[in-house]
């Protein structure tokens, strides 16, 4: 049966603190999963993201049906925390006009719409960025804004495949495979922010803002690493090596007598200690077949196999206890269930839950990067569609209860009306 870990509400941060990106305005457009990526990690230390969603649907991460909480679905949740969100039609002239009076005021605009659409409304680099000079203009797009492939759609595991990256993945004698979560657009948003924040440094020597674009296709190929590399030096292409690199005998999966651990003893010095200190097989780096990482990668098979059979012999909770006497790399090869409820997890704080409108409260994933001086801001759940329309309208903008209701008369927010209190 399956067992969720207990949240705890999440502590408050430092009363006062300050945070990285105080004051910036970022003007969101993106939607799935590389954009609202990149967006989120700029709100959670200190951005004002104001995300603008199609007042039909929105997002469409909030109709992926992994879960759902109070309406909401665990894609949408996950990638959307801390921001601001409005409803915005943009093929009603009135909306872009709402549109443009943002982006007047933003540091950052990202946009991951497909090619030509932000062109389409007038929103584009070339248009906005006379009025707003000093606007960091980050597109994210699958294979570039420019070139023979910029109108072609594209998604993460479509990158994954023609990139080169998915032949990397899986083992020697199966197919393919891609990854479980989207690594790809996950890189992709993580490039994305660290390009608008290396622009807002540059504008800060240079005194103005640039159009930076980053592409899926482009961070799948890096992501090759150093297989990539090793094809340019020696052109030999790659294969696929399951859990074991290149075919390592000391690196990979094993099975204890009463389940599986995962080790990564990959050097001569942990490759000794692991057969004479841990498994007490001395015979295993004194044979002339086991003596060098060259024997041993030539006779793989067999040491493999010697590996196994030890390893069968004890439970889980010893092999453990004794690696981690002898500092060998190793770990438990654990599900998502049990890693969310792992002793790493909950030390690290990692999961708690915030409050949220319709749900009463929503699980929370802690942001991966901690700052001693600036840390993440409390965080607030996803905006339900349209929540903060009229707000951001009446104290960004200034627009005055009058010109919203004509706004949504004219059906700028959406039919039927689309605007809700802060």
């Amino acid at each position: 049966m399956s067992t969720k870990p207990q949240l705890p509400e999440r502590p408050s941060r430092a009363a006062g603190g300050p945070t990285a990106l105080d004051g910036l305005l970022v003007v969101d457009f993106t939607r799935v999963v590389a954009g609202p990526a990149c967006t989120q990690t700029l709100a959670d230390f200190g951005a004002r993201v104001i995300k603008i969603e199609n007042p039909d649907g929105g997002d469409d991460t909030r109709a992926y049906e992994h879960a759902e909480i109070g309406g909401e679905s665990a894609a949408y949740l996950s990638l959307n925390r801390n921001k601001s969100g409005i409803a915005l039609d943009l093929a009603v002239p009135e909306a872009r006009e709402v549109a443009l009076d943002l982006i007047r005021q933003a540091d950052v605009v990202v946009e991951n719409f497909s090619s030509g659409v932000m062109k389409k409304f007038g929103l584009d680099y070339e248009a906005v960025a006379p009025l707003n000079p000093r606007l960091v203009y980050c597109s994210i797009s699958a294979y570039g804004r420019n070139g023979p492939f910029a109108s072609r759609p594209g998604f993460d595991p479509i990158t994954q495949a023609e990139s080169g990256f998915m032949s990397l993945n899986g083992f020697a004698d199966g197919p393919p495979v891609r990854t479980g979560p989207p690594i790809v657009d996950m890189a992709t948003g993580m490039s994305a922010c660290n390009a608008i924040l290396l622009a807002l440094l540059a504008r800060d020597r240079l005194g103005r803002g640039q159009h930076v674009e980053v592409a899926l296709f482009d961070v799948a190929m890096g992501m090759t690493g150093f297989y990539g590399m090793a094809y340019l030096i020696n052109g030999k292409n790659p294969g696929r090596f399951g859990n074991s690199p290149n075919g390592s005998p000391t690196v990979g999966v094993y099975e204890a007598s009463d389940g599986p651990l995962y080790m990564a003893c990959a050097n001569d010095r942990l490759y000794r200690r692991l057969v004479v200190e841990v498994m007490n097989r001395p015979d295993l780096i004194n044979e002339p077949q086991f003596a060098t990482r060259k024997a041993r990668s030539e006779n793989k098979e067999l040491l493999r196999a010697a590996i196994a059979e030890v390893f069968a012999s004890d439970t889980l909770e010893n092999w453990m206890a004794k690696m981690k006497l002898a500092n060998i790399p190793v770990g438990y090869l654990r599900t998502v269930e049990e890693g969310f409820n792992a002793p790493e997890a909950r030390e690290r704080a990692r999961l708690n839950r915030i409050p949220h409108r319709t749900a009463q409260w929503v699980p929370n994933i802690e942001p991966p990067i901690k700052m001693s001086l600036t840390a993440a801001i409390d965080p607030v759940a996803a905006p339900l569609l349209g929540e903060h329309t009229e707000g951001v309208m009446r104290e960004m903008l200034g627009y005055d209860k009058e010109r919203i209701a004509a706004l949504a008369e004219k059906g700028a927010f959406g039919l039927p009306k689309a605007t809700t209190s802060d």
